[in-house]
């Protein structure tokens, strides 16, 4: 590459484009809510397209499998390439990569609307990531570096947070109404009004802005991040096909570890590493990620698990299974503000307690699921499921980002939204191999029989998020999160 032309990119990185702290209180608070309509169309996507699981299946002649790689290709591209579009929004201009991600994903929408067979559909729902994955970290980016006061800043990640739970509310009831009235196509086709009403508003009123200090690209952290990602992910969804003890499985097993050791190996030594793992230090950070991947987990299976068990178990509609989910979409909807108001004013500890709480409550009244599971029990059930849901969002990222430079807050947040991603898509490989390894053929019969070990599992997710909740918001971990932050950046501390 030209060393000029470098030294000028440089350069050019150093000077943002707008002071974003300079900004009125107004033109601020729009920042955030364009800011918030790309989680808006995500969160719509990734739960309207649980819905229509069993119609694009049906349509396409798709296996279990197959359905799973409808789901998954798109939380494994997104949650391996956020970090990096993190950094390169820092880099090269936050405004320009939000905007560059939001029309690659409208693009790939159209093409996921037109898809003629289950490959194609994973292919775009693969290209649908690689925009996805420019949106939410760099949107997250702006907001840390628009609101500069710590209280206000808090608030504004807890709003942040907020949108994660409605948005994803939202999707099954409005992704039943479209595959019923239209088709699973429309649901990508509704991206699409969304995302141009984005796209208008930023160019309008979103200011450019870059880091102070540009963070370099790392090919090498990319790469392993995108191997240990993927063959985990590969080795679970297909170990029930090819046998948890094939060859097949071990190697994409044994890659993935590698890939691990690898990043562990590598990151430490780089001068501006993927992951700086001095992140880890801070016990609020790293109980963060961990709860981060827990909740998403368990949310990914339990919408896998129910699209199948309404639709299939007890042949409902996509339209009534999306209604039957409505008690579930409401209360994260009512839950998830106010939880971002209490993160704003109290703290985190509360909606993690209270998260991890629900999630064991309402994943172990489903341990027993029959065909015969009384309506009212279910609905209970989707009512606890979603206030642990709409609790779990704003403190996860608040707690992710706690005690953390200004300078850091961005990187902080998008490894969390990544862990969030690869939660996700963990949760749905899980769940989808324990049932897949438990059904012959296309027999449903013994389908609600055959969760009953993935439910377990996703009660130990409940489990886990409460005992971290409780490490997480100690007071020794709050000076561990004060210590980290002063060993990453000295002069920032208290930003």
């Amino acid at each position: 590459m030209n060393t000029k032309l470098l030294d000028r990119a440089e350069t050019r990185a150093a000077e943002p484009a707008v002071e974003l702290q300079d900004l009125g209180r107004n033109r601020r608070i729009a920042i955030l809510l364009i800011c918030c309509t790309s989680i808006l169309i995500v969160g719509l996507d990734v739960t309207a397209v649980n819905v229509a699981v069993p119609s694009i299946g049906r349509d396409l002649h798709a296996s279990i499998s197959g359905l799973q790689w409808v789901i998954d290709a798109y939380t494994l591209v997104m949650a391996s390439l956020l970090m990096f579009a993190g950094s390169t929004g820092d880099r090269l201009g936050r405004k320009r990569v939000f905007m560059t991600g939001l029309t690659v994903f409208l693009a790939a929408s159209a093409l996921c609307s037109v898809a003629s067979s289950v490959g194609m559909l994973v292919a775009f729902r693969a290209l649908q990531a690689i925009g996805g994955s420019m949106l939410n970290p760099v949107a997250m980016s702006i907001i840390t570096n628009t609101f500069t006061d710590p209280r206000e800043r808090s608030q504004a990640v807890g709003i942040w947070g907020a949108m994660v739970g409605v948005s994803m509310a939202l999707g099954p009831v409005v992704g039943g109404a479209l595959v019923s009235a239209v088709s699973w196509r429309a649901i990508f086709l509704l991206n699409i009004p969304i995302g141009l009403i984005g796209l208008a508003l930023t160019a309008r009123f979103v200011p450019d802005s870059k880091a102070p200090v540009a963070r370099r690209f790392d090919p090498v952290g990319q790469a392993l991040m995108i191997v240990m990602i993927a063959t985990l992910t590969y080795g679970i969804i297909e170990a029930p096909t090819h046998g948890w003890g094939s060859a097949t499985t071990l190697v994409a097993f044994a890659a993935a570890l590698l890939a691990l050791i690898g990043l562990l190996y590598a990151e430490p030594r780089r001068r501006d590493p993927l992951v700086d793992l001095r992140f880890f230090r801070s016990v609020p950070f790293s109980s963060a990620i961990v709860i981060a991947i827990a909740a998403f987990a368990a949310f990914g299976g339990f919408l896998f698990l129910n699209t199948l068990y309404l639709q299939d178990v007890r042949g409902l509609s996509p339209i009534h299974a999306g209604l039957d989910t409505l008690p579930l979409a409401v209360m994260m909807m009512l839950v998830a503000p106010i939880s971002g108001r209490i993160v704003g004013r109290r703290g985190a500890r509360l909606p993690l307690l209270t998260a991890g709480i629900a999630y064991v409550i309402a994943c172990g009244m489903l341990l027993s699921l029959s065909a015969h599971t009384s309506l009212a029990w279910l609905f209970l059930a989707y009512v606890i499921f979603g206030l642990g849901f709409g609790a779990v969002n704003a403190p996860v990222t608040n707690t992710a980002v706690s005690g953390m430079p200004r300078a850091q807050a961005g990187v902080a947040a998008a490894t969390a939204t990544t862990s969030r991603q690869f939660g996700q898509t963990l949760g749905v490989a899980v769940v989808g191999a324990i049932v897949s390894s438990r059904i012959t053929g296309s027999d449903h019969a013994g389908l609600a029989a055959a969760m009953h070990p993935a439910w377990w599992v996703l009660v130990g997710c409940g489990v886990l998020m409460l005992v971290l909740g409780l490490v997480a918001t100690s007071s020794r971990a709050k000076a561990s999160a004060q210590c980290t932050a002063l060993e990453l950046n000295p002069e920032s501390v208290g930003q």
